[in-house]
């Protein structure tokens, strides 16, 4: 019977999420079970029955700066480091967290764009190039997925999560223009990030065996977001 792995002290740099070193938990790597019913999954379940409620409202409002809108927007924004905490601090990982909690940011981050969109809070140009690097994230997870490849977010892609979340949240309660160029910047972030994803899919790729599927010794790489 083969060794049971030990878990990695929790100090406060890991539990903070500061601290990513070392491999990623073996209950998010593909071939897991799902486990949906975790405490981590259920706080991912709450942020994206929230999407469609701030939709409702941020769009019904005159302006886009609706109090209960922005508010609802920050709670599904910052759930996302709640469930990450929740996970480490509770050692209740699962795959289907892996999978899911990247989806929901994707889908909080054009929830919010459309409503800049619509009320011109941000620069449009820069919510297109949003858009469009948020979709292909999408389809590159759905790759991964299919091709058993697992993406590992970096420190481009944390800092961009921040900034464009940061920015679109505090572009509906105030119009100042340091908001637009910080939401500039992490879209720049953004892009270099879904490269560097672009870059660790295809090494993935080319280490697979000629049937596709990954070699028994491969480390997979650990799909998540800022948790």
């Amino acid at each position: 019977m083969a060794p049971e792995r030990k878990r990695r002290p929790l100090t406060r740099r890991r539990l903070l999420g500061i601290d990513r070193s070392g491999p990623e938990p073996p209950q998010t790597r593909a071939g897991q079970p799902l486990r949906p019913f975790t405490i981590p999954n259920l706080i991912g379940y709450a942020r994206l029955a929230a999407i469609p409620v701030f939709l409702a409202i941020a769009l019904g409002s005159g302006d886009g700066r609706d109090a209960v809108a922005s508010l609802i927007f920050l709670a599904i924004a910052l759930g996302d480091l709640l469930d990450g905490f929740v996970a480490r601090a509770t050692g209740q990982y699962s795959r289907l967290g892996a999978l899911m909690d990247p989806i929901v940011d994707r889908l909080t981050i054009l929830s919010g764009a459309a409503v800049c969109w619509h009320f011109e809070l941000l620069p449009r140009p820069a919510i297109a190039v949003l858009a469009v690097r948020e979709v292909a994230t999408l389809v590159l997870a759905r790759y991964g997925l299919r091709h058993g490849i697992d993406l590992e977010i970096n420190w481009y892609g944390r800092v961009a999560v921040f900034l464009v979340m940061g920015g679109i949240f505090w572009s509906m309660v105030v119009d100042w223009e340091i908001i637009e160029i910080g939401f500039c910047v992490g879209v720049a972030l953004a892009v270099v990030a879904t490269g560097t994803y672009v870059r660790s899919a295809i090494r993935q790729r080319r280490a697979t065996d000629p049937s596709g599927e990954a070699p028994a010794m491969q480390t997979p790489v650990q799909p998540s977001s800022s948790d």
